[in-house]
């Protein structure tokens, strides 16, 4: 079993002939000054989603990772991607096999098993219908039900006590089962990122006000809602991955064929980025975990393949310059959702989620008021259509153009 790091900063590789990245193709660009680091295990294995092939391996790499953790009558929160109704196929949830591995490894054990999150938009029940994880789970020992009750939790300045899922909070275990998709406002959603789904309904959208435009304020804020929960071993569904105008039916799925995991979520993500070729700096939770000594020393554990070419949704520029000038730059440098009319049905859904009241019908078709949109591209999320994507602003190229031009 092939074994490298993958250090906490800038890494350049070579590729091999066959596609993949090996330890004679890794040249660490890190100098350590200040003796042994910080180390997380990162674990990478081919995989499908055809179950007698598929568990084998999710079994192998969670007894490596937290199977010591889990004992016999203990309380597992298994923590799916469960963002809205959708197939399978459309690769925008955790997919119904592992979330099957993940529940009959729990019950091997002899522990609780509970299959829990919190939508953004519709029923918990009808969401594992549609995916297919009501069939998957069917005739196991296992509570699958929505994050209801919250209790308060201080993760820290400028934030203070907010509320999170009482089950999360109060679990013995939690497994956290990301999916590997794009984010139009925080790029990639992954390990990190899916614990914010321990916000409760619509508390996620009043964060995503609270926050405004300020990507980073955001950032700080998933960062530190994840080291308040924080998941004993996280496993990604990185099997049919999901590239473009993520996180929703927007974006494209894309076979990888990897599940890959870690007992530490930053590193998974750093891995996951490497990976796709995604440099570190362009991810805001990796940013701010980096900026808290957070990110760890990575050792990878199996042949990680070569991901080219993994379309990236266009996220536009971070809010700069004066107070004064704040909202004319959110407006013509931002990128702003839009929405293909012959697609929407007018359900209504986008305009339910939107925390600032920015979406209107008029005349048989939706109408932005960016003005009042806070570019967190909830609308985006939710809709069942694939109505909505982002577009660039004119502002936006040019200010892009200008960053990488002296950058």
């Amino acid at each position: 079993m092939r074994r490298y790091i993958l250090p906490a900063c800038r890494t350049y590789y070579s590729c091999a002939a066959n596609g993949q990245r090996d330890i004679s193709d890794l040249i660490l660009y890190k100098k350590l000054l200040l003796g042994e680091k910080n180390m997380a295990n990162v674990i990478v294995r081919n995989a499908t989603y055809q179950y007698d092939l598929l568990r084998p391996i999710f079994f192998e790499m969670i007894e490596k990772l937290a199977g010591d953790k889990i004992k016999p009558g203990s309380r597992v929160l298994i923590k799916p991607n469960m963002l809205s109704s959708a197939h399978p196929e459309d690769a925008v949830l955790t997919h119904p096999q592992v979330l099957r591995a993940a529940v009959e490894y729990v019950l091997e054990k002899g522990a609780r098993a509970q299959v829990s999150d919190s939508p953004a938009i519709g029923s918990f029940e009808k969401i594992l219908k549609q995916n297919g994880a009501k069939d998957a789970l069917q005739g196991l020992d296992v509570i699958c039900a929505p994050f209801q009750d919250a209790v308060e939790v201080d993760i820290g300045k400028p934030y203070g006590r907010i509320e999170v899922a009482r089950d999360a909070v109060e679990a013995d275990v939690i497994i956290n089962l990301p999916k590997l998709k794009t984010h139009s406002q925080m790029l990639l959603t992954l390990a990190a990122k899916n614990m914010f789904g321990c916000i409760i309904g619509f508390k996620k959208s009043q964060w995503h006000m609270r926050a405004g435009t300020d990507t980073m304020f955001f950032a700080s804020l998933l960062v530190a809602i994840h080291q308040a929960v924080q998941p004993t071993v996280s496993i990604l569904d990185g099997i049919l991955a999901l590239e473009g105008e993520g996180p929703g039916k927007r974006g494209i799925p894309r076979k990888i064929g990897v599940l890959m995991g870690s007992d530490n979520s930053f590193a998974l993500d750093m891995a996951v980025c490497a990976m796709i070729g995604v440099p570190q700096s362009k991810m805001p939770m990796l940013k701010v975990a980096g900026d808290r000594q957070l990110l760890p020393e990575v050792e990878i554990e199996g042949t990680m393949p070569r991901v080219e070419n993994f379309q990236l949704p266009e996220t536009g520029q971070p809010i700069f310059g004066p107070a004064f000038l704040q909202n004319f730059l959110r407006r013509h440098t931002l990128a702003r959702p839009v929405c293909d009319q012959p697609l929407c049905k007018l359900c209504g859904k986008c305009r339910t989620i939107c925390p600032a009241g920015a979406i209107d019908e008029k005349e048989a078709s939706i109408e932005f008021d960016y003005g009042k949109c806070i570019r967190c591209y909830c609308c985006l999320e939710v809709c069942p259509y694939a109505a909505l994507h982002s577009r660039e602003t004119l502002g936006g190229r040019l200010t892009r153009t200008i960053i990488n031009k002296f950058s």
